[in-house]
């Protein structure tokens, strides 16, 4: 008799688990839902259609290309600091002459590596 009540209570302590198991699932589901919908609850709201960006008057903004020059050192004797430069010791530059700058010389192959033949 003692054998049966063993595998009796062995079944039990098993279904015992499962429902445990199942619960705590549960809970962590539930958790992440309830951390999910506070997210979500303090996210910033959408934009109206009414606050969505515009497109400029004049049209849309193209980029400029432009050749730039750096700004000449002052030719002195002694060596100048960085603070007692223009602009505290940061390069300055202006806008390059008006020609457009020369991508690569006639007869050469181009870029470094470009499989051309190259200038001799």
């Amino acid at each position: 008799m003692e054998t049966a009540d063993l595998a009796a209570g062995r079944g039990a302590l098993g279904a015992g688990l499962v429902v445990a198991g199942i619960v705590v699932l549960a809970l962590l589901i539930g958790m992440f839902l309830l951390g999910s919908r506070k997210v979500r609850d303090n996210d910033s709201r959408r934009p109206r259609p009414d606050e969505q960006p515009r497109m400029p008057e004049g049209g849309p903004v193209r980029e400029v290309q432009e050749h730039r020059e750096p700004e000449e050192m002052p030719r002195t004797d002694e060596r100048l600091t960085p603070h007692e430069l223009k602009g505290h010791g940061n390069a300055g530059t202006r806008a390059g002459s008006a020609e457009g700058r020369p991508r690569w010389d006639e007869g050469g192959s181009g870029g470094f590596g470009s499989g051309g033949p190259g200038a001799h």
